[in-house]
């Protein structure tokens, strides 16, 4: 696959180890719905290294000294309906204070094209570093839509952070939104006929909630 500028694999024995445990079908959903969130902590600690910063003035039990901190109301996650829910609180343990919003995407079983049915965004979202959430970067549909729709609202920057991705999707997003830092633990080998990615973990939102 071409290497994109604004492609990024976070490859990482911790993540490594957690990826085999997602990755097998007799994990349960308590246990993978655990990793999930313990993975999107992981990520999100290397994909927010440039947010947003300001100094203030603190004073310790010995003097006053200037520290840096994370600005007040600069970030905004958004989970992809509905397997992005499984990441929220992994990366608000980190940013408890970011605001999250939710798109709501689905799609045709036929064409493998999204469809939007529910958008709802922090106020002022256009002035926050917005990262997108969705477990699986498959076709990139539904990610390159998210993003359109996130532009349209005046959104300047914008990250997207999928555990998996396959390099149809990795193609997609890049060449779609080069400006677009993407974000990925690691690189699976492809699609099959039905859009899923393989090897892949199944269908994400279906282990999260214990659906079928």
């Amino acid at each position: 696959m071409k290497n994109y500028k604004n492609v990024f694999i976070l490859d990482h024995p911790l993540i490594r180890h957690k990826l085999a445990i997602i990755r097998n079908k007799d994990t349960d959903t308590k246990k993978f719905r655990e990793i999930i969130q313990e993975l999107a902590t992981l990520m999100a600690y290397e994909s927010f290294k440039d947010v947003p910063t300001q100094e203030i003035e603190v004073e310790t039990p010995l003097e006053k000294t200037t520290q840096t901190v994370v600005k007040e109301n600069s970030i905004a996650i958004i989970p992809i309906l509905r397997a992005g829910l499984g990441m929220v609180e992994g990366v608000l343990t980190l940013f408890p204070a970011a605001k999250v919003g939710h798109i709501g995407l689905y799609r045709n079983e036929e064409t493998l094209e999204p469809h939007e049915y529910y958008c709802k965004l922090p106020a002022n979202i256009e002035d926050k570093v917005v990262m997108v959430l969705d477990p699986m970067l498959a076709t990139g549909g539904s990610s390159v839509a998210a993003i359109e729709l996130l532009k349209k609202r005046g959104c300047k920057k914008i990250k997207l952070m999928s555990i998996i991705a396959a390099p149809e999707g990795v193609k997609k997003v890049a060449e779609s939104h080069p400006d677009v830092e993407i974000y990925v633990s690691t690189l699976d080998r492809g699609l099959n006929e039905h859009g899923y990615i393989l090897p892949g973990l199944g269908d994400a939102g279906d282990r999260i909630f214990g659906t079928k």
